[in-house]
Order: structure tokens, then C-alpha cells, then sequence
């Protein structure tokens, strides 16, 4: 029994000497007055934070409205929400890169422009030109005739870029948006005419 002890023991004292060498294999030593050494700073991305756990990159959350609601009024005068903005809740800087609208089912795309523009159209044409603007920057707007779907913007340009979420005065992106649509017959509500896209990557 003592002699298995012994053993033991010993094992145990071999593999602590071995987790010493190992802990001090990578360092560096000076012997000499005014000697120098070097240490690498390295990076790891993990879940939680932590130096030995699970990798992982950076979390992308970023909100996006679902909905842009337009009125229309008896005389063709449009309203739209003044409060559709893109938010950045990502710890890392993103931009809006693209933009596409398609037009719902029995709908189609049409120039955007004053709603005179629309005059000529029969009531019920379900035609709608529409345009945007993000962050302020230059407005993008259909072009197409009886187009279903139009890219609005293809490449991130000024105001579409937002910081990390650390910085709250500029992680978030105010989207401007106007439109004008045919005539319809009877009244409508929520009916959906038309999806915007936008797609979002990292500010690299």
C-alpha cells in the first residue's frame, strides 16, 4: 500500500514539473542589465469573452422596419411615416449596401415623380413610383415602367453607413421615403403593394 502511495506521488510530482516547464516554455528571459525581450499580443473572438472559450465572431443585430405604411388621399396627396429609421445594436460599425423594391401581386413599379405624372393612368392600374433616402443622403427612386422590381441603390453611398452601438448618436439611420400611386375605386387598408429590401453588411 505504501509502495502504491509512492508511486502516486511521484506521478503526480512528474506531471506538476511538466505543467512548469510548459507554463515557462513560452517566456522569455533577460540575464543582463538592460536586456530586452518581446511579447506577442494575440487576439482570440470567443462567445463570452473568456480566454479559452468557444470561438465566434462578432454578433451582427441590426433592426430594420417591416412595415413603411403610405396613405393616399381622395385628391392622390401621399403621407408616409416620418419615423422609419435602421438601427445599429451591433458592437461593430455596419452600412446599408442594397436596396430592391418589388411590386406586390397585380402590382407594378413606375417612374417616381409628381403624382400629376400619373394623370393618364385608368383607376385601378395599381401602379406606384416610389423613393428614398437614407441617412440624408442622395434620394433613389424608380425609374422603370411597369417595372416588378427595381434596384434603388446597389452600393453603400453617404448616409448609409451607422457606428457600433457605443456611439448612440450615429447608430442609427433615418429613412425618408415618398410615393405616389394610380387611383383605386374602392377604399383600401394595409394592403400591401410593394417590399423593400435592404441588405446590410459589415463596414469593413
Amino acid at each position: 500500500m505504501k509502495k502504491n502511495f509512492t508511486r502516486i506521488l511521484s506521478l503526480c510530482l512528474a506531471l506538476a514539473m511538466c505543467f512548469t516547464m510548459t507554463a515557462f516554455a513560452s517566456a522569455a528571459e533577460i540575464t543582463s542589465d538592460g536586456g530586452s525581450a518581446t511579447s506577442s499580443v494575440t487576439l482570440s473572438s470567443t462567445a463570452d469573452g473568456s480566454l479559452n472559450g468557444d470561438s465566434a465572431a462578432t454578433a451582427m443585430s441590426v433592426t430594420v422596419p417591416t412595415v413603411l405604411p403610405i396613405a393616399v388621399g381622395t385628391d392622390g396627396t401621399v403621407t408616409t411615416a416620418t419615423d422609419a429609421k435602421i438601427i445599429n445594436n451591433s458592437f461593430g460599425s455596419v452600412k446599408v449596401t442594397s436596396v430592391t423594391i418589388d411590386a406586390a401581386r397585380n402590382w407594378s413599379l413606375t417612374a417616381f415623380g409628381d403624382k400629376s405624372t400619373l394623370a393618364h393612368e385608368k383607376v385601378d392600374a395599381n401602379k406606384i413610383g416610389f423613393a428614398l433616402a437614407i441617412g440624408g443622403g442622395a434620394q433613389k427612386a424608380t425609374t422603370s415602367k411597369d417595372a416588378a422590381s427595381q434596384q434603388l441603390l446597389t452600393a453603400a453611398i453617404e448616409g448609409c453607413t451607422m457606428s457600433g452601438n457605443g456611439d448612440t448618436a450615429a447608430n442609427t439611420v433615418a429613412i425618408e421615403y415618398d410615393a405616389i400611386v394610380t387611383p383605386v375605386s374602392t377604399a383600401v387598408t394595409n394592403a400591401q403593394v410593394a417590399s423593400v429590401l435592404f441588405v446590410i453588411a459589415w463596414n469593413k
